[in-house]
């Protein structure tokens, strides 16, 4: 569960809501499995920060955590969720490469779709930097060329054309393609007042992917 408040003194009355509700239908919070993060603001970086109290225990503040999978920083940025991926997607390669390596060209491609082309909440990255990004996209094209035996050197678009299977940029397109689709056609209102909002950065960020300009 997350709790998000604009001030210390704001997540202080959430925390006390739920302690509440613990007592209440006889729960317990763990404190020590409960951390605080502070977002950081343009030029504004607190000098002290109070403390925040759950059954008694002071929280520990981090500058990062992991919420359902994705990696969540005080500066907002995904270079450490997209590295996340990056060697995810590394393990899952050689794990097919030992498994299946006398496997036939239409198993491996069926088993690179599989377990390669999920990119776990690809569809939100949206601050990084290119460094960060051309990793996992090397990462990627290295995957598909060692699981097929194919020359280090060939070209990706090439053997992803051949192949009949989405190369690295199409299959971030698709990603972002459902999502913004998904939001669109959401009844839930926060997402509703983004999918209205056309002056809004995250939408330009995708419609921008999607037509291949980013």
């Amino acid at each position: 569960m997350v709790l998000l408040s604009p001030s210390v003194g704001g997540l202080r009355k959430l925390l006390a809501t739920c302690e509440d509700y613990a007592a209440e239908h006889g729960l317990k919070y763990n404190s020590k499995k409960s951390e605080v993060l502070i977002f950081k603001a343009k030029n504004q970086t607190p000098c002290s920060v109070p403390p925040v109290i759950l059954d008694g225990t002071a929280l520990q503040i981090v500058t990062k955590f992991k919420y359902l999978g994705h990696v969540v920083t005080e500066d907002l940025k995904d270079d450490l969720d997209i590295e996340r991926e990056r060697r995810a997607l590394a393990v899952r390669c050689n794990m097919l490469v030992r498994r299946f390596a006398r496997s036939t060209k239409e198993v491996k491609l069926t088993l690179f779709r599989a377990y390669c082309q999920t990119l776990y909440s690809s569809s939100l990255w949206f601050r990084h930097t290119q460094r960060a990004y051309n990793a996992l996209r090397v990462q990627y094209n290295n995957a598909f060329r060692v699981l097929l035996r194919l020359p280090h050197f060939c070209s990706a678009s090439e053997m992803f054309a051949n192949a009949r299977t989405d190369g690295f940029h199409a299959l971030i397109r698709k990603r972002v393609a459902s999502l913004f689709q998904r939001v669109r056609g959401s009844s839930n209102s926060i997402l509703k007042m983004i999918a209205g909002r056309y002056d809004c950065k995250m939408q330009a960020h995708w419609a921008a992917i999607c037509i291949g300009n980013a």
